[in-house]
């Protein structure tokens, strides 16, 4: 488990159990680590703003605030990241840290395997440029093979079944990356050349997207994400 999972877990375990408290040897063995990795966790959650304190004596340990914690919430891993992406239009203003810790808490309170859906979607979203963020595509987060009718520069409408892959966000507009079965190989489709998509019942299997198959120049891509 990384560190950012670790952190959404350990705020979740705590938030289970509270007002109980949970040892920091306790933590430890639960997520496989030492004690001191527990208590530098703990400090980066608390400067972040989650409501954790100790609670000292031979039962003592951690404990979450219940009068400041929410219990999970209907927020799907494509309104997450939706929210991840919003939150960029606050960078260079004093609201940015107060946006991400916003966003962090919200992710935190979000059910367990919806919060892994939105961390492993936000993983698939690269943003090139330093200017705003163009309104999301409809197809953002689909994880099912889709039938499009797809524009070419001419005017040219060809239909396709594609699987999706990836995302990235330029200032102009959005490409969908996505393994094209029509080609046989991995393209990138304007999403506003997209004149109709329907979404089928078919998952398509795993196809990493490594940073070679973006053809960007290494650097210029910045991956989202939903830590701040």
């Amino acid at each position: 488990m990384n560190r950012t999972d670790r952190l959404y877990a350990l705020v979740e375990e705590l938030r289970v159990v509270s007002p109980r408290p949970r040892s920091a040897r306790w933590l430890a063995t639960r997520f496989e680590v030492s004690v001191r990795t527990v208590e530098r966790d703990i400090s980066a959650l608390q400067q972040s703003g989650v409501p954790i304190y100790a609670e000292t004596g031979r039962t003592g340990g951690y404990c979450l605030d219940k009068a400041h914690t929410m219990p999970p919430v209907n927020l799907t891993p494509a309104e997450a990241v939706a929210m991840a992406l919003a939150l960029k239009h606050l960078d260079g203003t004093p609201f940015r840290a107060e946006g991400r810790s916003a966003l962090r808490k919200l992710v935190a309170a979000m059910r367990q395997e919806d919060a892994v859906m939105a961390r492993d979607l936000a993983t698939c979203v690269h943003l090139l440029g330093d200017g705003p963020i163009p309104p999301m595509p409809h197809v953002l987060g689909i994880r099912r093979v889709l039938r499009i009718r797809y524009a070419d520069r001419a005017g040219t409408v060809t239909r396709r079944e594609i699987e999706p892959m990836g995302y990235v966000g330029k200032p102009e507009h959005w490409y969908l990356v996505a393994w094209c079965r029509l080609r046989g190989e991995i393209r990138a489709f304007r999403t506003d050349r997209i004149v109709s998509f329907t979404v089928t019942a078919e998952v398509p299997p795993p196809r990493p997207l490594r940073p070679e198959d973006l053809d960007i120049p290494s650097g210029d891509a910045v991956p989202l994400t939903l830590a701040g």
